[in-house]
């Protein structure tokens, strides 16, 4: 049968074409094929990790090591490094517990490995400040619209509804020990008020 004859009969030659030199080809239109999709693979791939290195216009850039911007403000506000913050990182602290990990290093004279090491043993925030002697109104800031609840956690009805002398004997959860600290850091860092 011609090409013109099937064409008049309305049949697809090309796919039958491309069909018999598939089956004739074999093994070698394979390795062609997957040849093909592992480039594709491979340029796909190196388009995403270029634009995971992407810089964003708020200050922070980001990439496959995360956001480096605040481990920079981190480092700068408790004077350290911003490799040993990405070291302590790296070991298993959450970012937003990191400022945690350096006031609290700070106000107990001891390293942040110290700390860290407590915490990874799966202590919390609460029983590693008792341990170094701390008191929990370390964590007090001063905040004049009276803001309670989230983000600033259970610390702030505590301080409102107890006098100050009692303060030494408040228990927090983890989560009110890392909001305190890092509104603390935020707003001295950034030089706002905290109610900002």
């Amino acid at each position: 049968m011609t090409r013109e004859g099937a064409k008049a009969r309305g049949k697809d030659t090309t796919i039958k074409h491309f069909g018999r030199v598939f089956k004739q080809k074999g093994v070698d239109m394979i390795r062609i094929l997957l040849i093909s999709i592992s480039c594709f693979l491979c340029f796909t791939t190196a388009t995403f990790s270029v634009a995971a290195e992407t810089q964003w216009g708020v200050g922070l850039s980001g990439g496959s090591e995360g956001i480096t911007g605040f481990n920079l403000s981190v480092g700068n506000y408790y004077r350290v490094p911003e490799r040993e913050v990405l070291i302590v990182r790296n070991r298993g602290i959450h970012e937003e517990e990191l400022p945690v990990v350096y006031f609290l290093a700070q106000r107990a004279r001891v390293s942040p490995e110290a700390v860290v090491d407590l915490r990874l043993r799966g202590m919390n925030w609460m029983d590693i400040t008792l341990k170094f002697g701390l008191s929990p109104d370390i964590y007090y800031v001063p905040v004049k619209s009276g803001k309670e609840g989230p983000p600033y956690g259970n610390a702030y009805g505590y301080y409102k509804k107890h006098p100050k002398k009692e303060w030494k004997k408040m228990k927090f959860k983890d989560e009110d020990i890392v909001n305190q600290v890092n509104l603390k850091f935020i707003s001295e860092h950034h030089r706002y008020t905290p109610e900002q």
